[in-house]
């Protein structure tokens, strides 16, 4: 199914001690990518915790779609705003939009396999 909800992103200005609530509070597992961002397991869906100075102020609804340059067109079509134009990352290629109400979302392609 393209154009699917597929991650969460917790924004976090103290990475460790995100994981330790996250871990001590639901019995969710981390997972390290680096000095500035964990990966999320066993919470029912995928997620992450990021540190970095680039982080977005809210938490985040990640869309995993097929065809990234035709979602981008959809999103600004439907009256959204491009707030990080398409990047690359370690699991593929996204950007970041914000809806009319004012949620920051990202969308990305995955890097194939």
């Amino acid at each position: 199914m393209a154009d699917r909800l597929d991650y969460i992103e917790f924004p976090s200005s103290d990475r460790a001690g995100t994981n330790g609530f996250f871990r001590a509070a639901f019995g969710w597992t981390m997972i390290s990518y680096g000095p500035d961002y964990d990966a999320i397991g066993e919470a029912g869906i995928d997620g992450g915790i990021d540190q970095s100075a680039e982080r977005v102020a809210a938490t985040m609804a990640v869309v995993q779609t097929d065809d990234l340059d035709a979602a981008e067109a959809r999103v600004k079509a439907a009256g959204g705003v491009i707030t990080r134009e398409q990047f690359d990352f370690p699991g593929g290629r996204r950007f970041h939009c914000r809806e009319p109400g004012g949620n920051e979302l990202a969308v990305y392609v995955a890097r194939p396999e």
